[in-house]
């Protein structure tokens, strides 16, 4: 397998000034010696990575978690975050994937299987024998927040059962719900339908696939490759016809808009009109809200919810939409996180070799929900995995701000995780 082709990144590369304030802010490098710090293994080696000096990647750049903190901070613009995925991905190709991470990457894969006999599939990812022996045989953490699978069927049954009940209206929005809501949270998607239909659209929910970023995080680029075409073959057309295309997970989106493509090289008429019509779903509904078009008839929800922007939302670079719309609510205290990562990074704090850095990495964000006092039931974020480390980090519940949403509008019990209407 060829190495993979570095010229994307290039024109970033001697912006660096080595200032260092990557790896100041690193949340990685803070907790551990295994990473030296976005500098030295981002544009700093990358420099000894070009032409014919063909030096191969440290392997230290596998502890790179790909937060984007990095890239965040880099007041020159330096595509630090790409330089490494792209070094990660140079090993996949010369040296080849472990089984696990090969595994990790295909969270489609393992969402269908286990959907088929979801109470069966649970008990087998999460006794305590087989977590143990998932530890030992192939290196996945015992501790690590995995997902259950929905007992209750999956989003796409939802859909079909409801399709009579669902709004028909001029106004439409095509829905890009993700692996995890469609397999294991199939509750954020009923509330963005709900939020979406309170507002008056009309909902599409086409055919669609994994957004591939797990398989970019752990460097397969070219089964990556595969999964973005197939999305561009499914979704361009709807953005053609000029319609919004809005997911609820904060990762799936950055990824349509911008890391499938930077990454993949894949700046074609039909995938970039893939990303331009692409949003994450509070970058949207502020857009409606700015032009005067989204209800705003919420109930008091007399609350104290601490909000973490992950940074897969903060790297979409809109703002914080959801802190912007939730605030709208009667009555519901706010407190804003400022941690820089939760840590979990998708499948990164999977991975045994690497859980301890992820919860590591985590506390800031642990000891931040914690000092709000003991009256917080929940806390809020907009990442999956987030939330899953969320709850893991400090033993309470967290909802997509779009729960929060969909409760102030009186449709969804926050608590069940249900609609109370439709």
């Amino acid at each position: 397998m060829a190495p993979i082709s570095w010229h994307s990144v290039d024109l970033s590369l001697d912006e660096c000034i080595k200032c260092n304030i990557c790896t100041s802010h690193c949340p990685v490098s803070a907790v551990t010696d295994l990473f030296p710090g976005p500098k030295y293994v981002g544009p700093q080696a990358q420099r000894f990575r070009e032409g014919d000096q063909a030096i191969a990647p440290d392997h230290s750049v596998d502890y790179c978690s790909g937060c984007r903190v990095c890239n965040e901070v880099c007041p020159t613009g330096v595509k630090i975050a790409e330089m490494n995925a792209r070094a990660r991905a140079d090993i996949v190709a010369k040296q080849g994937l472990p089984l696990r991470n090969r595994l990790l990457g295909r969270n489609e894969l393992l969402g269908k299987a286990g959907s088929f006999a979801p109470a069966l599939a649970n008990f087998a990812m999460h006794n305590p024998f087989s977590r143990f022996m998932a530890e030992k045989v192939m290196g996945i953490a015992r501790g690590a927040p995995l997902p259950t699978w929905s007992t209750s069927g999956t989003f796409g049954d939802w859909m079909k059962r409801t399709r009579e009940q669902r709004l028909k209206s001029a106004k439409k929005v095509v829905y890009y719900h993700g692996c995890a809501t469609m397999y294991y949270e199939p509750f954020i998607g009923k509330a963005a339908v709900a939020v979406f239909e309170h507002n008056g659209y009309e909902v599409i929910v086409p055919e669609q696939n994994c957004c591939g970023l797990p398989l970019l995080s752990n460097g397969e680029f070219g089964a990556a490759r595969n999964y973005h075409q197939g999305n561009v073959g499914k979704l361009t057309g709807f953005a053609r016809a000029g319609l919004p295309i809005v997911g609820t997970s904060t990762s799936c989106t950055l990824t349509l808009k911008e890391e499938a493509p930077e990454l993949l090289d894949m700046h074609d008429e039909a995938a970039t009109t893939l990303k331009m019509a692409t949003y994450d779903i509070f970058e949207w509904l502020y857009e409606l809200h700015e032009a005067g078009e989204f209800r705003t008839d919420f109930r008091p929800m007399p609350m104290k919810l601490p909000y973490h922007a992950p940074c897969q939302q903060r790297a979409h670079r809109v703002g914080k939409p959801a802190l912007a719309l939730m605030a709208l609510i009667p009555d519901l205290e706010l407190p804003e996180s400022h941690a820089r990562c939760c840590g979990i990074a998708g499948t990164y704090g999977y991975k045994v070799e690497k859980y301890q850095i992820a919860m590591d990495v985590g506390a800031e964000l642990f000891d931040f929900v914690e000092a709000q006092g003991s009256d917080v039931k929940y806390t809020a974020c907009d990442s999956e995995t987030c939330r899953w480390q969320l709850e893991h980090g400090v033993d309470l519940p967290s909802r997509h701000p779009i729960e929060i949403l969909a409760a102030a509008y009186g449709l969804y019990d926050l608590a069940r995780r249900e609609l109370t209407t439709g």
